[in-house]
């Protein structure tokens, strides 16, 4: 059986700037079926299931971290799908890791995180919920199984006013979907301790499900990735100089608002602590 906790960064992508850390991943798949995901690497991605033996081999493996060590949950599989709200397998996960006083970063795209603040307020741990748009119907399409945009807004909320320190991820940005009104978002969510931001990154099978959502886009995104874009790292990335123009407008926006920000695997400065917001976990 393979191990539950890694070392991050499997790709070992040269723009990574992500600090050292740990992975860790309590299901396997996701039944948030976002149209953009890139780890549907995974066999059967979007039915998430329950990692075997999870807690038995967690305590194992937990002793065997060094001190002071960061996790990051999770990085491909949300650890807060439909079936946590009844299984409280995350919640079992987060007892055992605040017992070794171990640093977490939670990232997730559910609002049933904040049921867990009881717990994480006490933990040297930070939590980041993905909002990529306010509206509706286009989350509606782009995340069809992820809670709604205002949940997730409020599940924010409640962590903050808990003491927890809350990240933004503001992820990806997605031209002619979510590039003309991601300010919104952060005014709506300027409470918040920290952005991470970044563009769309483009696999074959997300090319399908997007364009097959949005057929209007077809040919859009052909040329903006696949003629005009470059290939890094297995995905298709916008062209440099698009991507910067799209990230100004969110580092533009987050200085107005006073709120650290920082972008994800893109090759692009920034000046905060982090890129992931592991800087706020003392």
């Amino acid at each position: 059986m393979s191990r539950l906790i890694t070392s991050f960064d499997p790709w070992k992508s040269r723009i990574c700037t992500c600090p050292a850390k740990y992975s860790l991943n309590p299901y396997t798949g996701c039944d948030h079926r976002c149209l953009y995901c890139y780890s549907t690497y995974i066999p059967n991605f979007f039915s998430a299931r329950p990692k075997k033996l999870l807690l038995t081999r967690l305590e194992r493996e937990l002793k065997n971290l060094p001190e002071n060590a960061l996790i990051s949950m999770s990085n491909s599989s949300d650890p807060y799908p439909p079936m946590e709200r009844d299984m409280g397998l995350t919640r079992n996960v987060l007892r055992q890791i605040s017992e070794k006083n171990l640093r977490l970063l939670v990232i997730t795209k559910s609002d049933i995180v904040a049921r867990d603040a009881d717990i994480l307020k006490n933990m040297r741990a930070a939590v980041s919920i993905t909002v990529t748009t306010l509206d509706e119907d286009v989350a509606g399409k782009m995340e069809p199984n992820a809670p709604e945009p205002e949940r997730r807004i409020r599940a924010l909320k409640r962590l903050k006013k808990a003491g927890i320190s809350v990240i933004l991820r503001l992820d990806p940005v997605m031209p002619k979907i979510n590039d003309e009104n991601f300010e919104e978002v952060l005014e709506r969510a300027s409470f918040v301790d920290h952005v991470v931001s970044s563009t769309l990154k483009l696999r074959g099978d997300s090319y399908s499900r997007i364009v097959k959502e949005f057929p209007e886009l077809k040919e859009h995104y052909r040329r903006l990735y696949f003629r005009e874009g470059e290939r890094l790292g297995g995905s298709w990335y916008l062209g440099r100089d698009l991507r910067v123009k799209l990230l100004s407008g969110v580092a533009e926006k987050c200085e107005e608002l006073g709120i650290s920000y920082a972008f994800c695997r893109e090759g692009i400065p920034f000046k905060a602590g982090s890129c992931d917001g592991s800087h706020l976990i003392a």
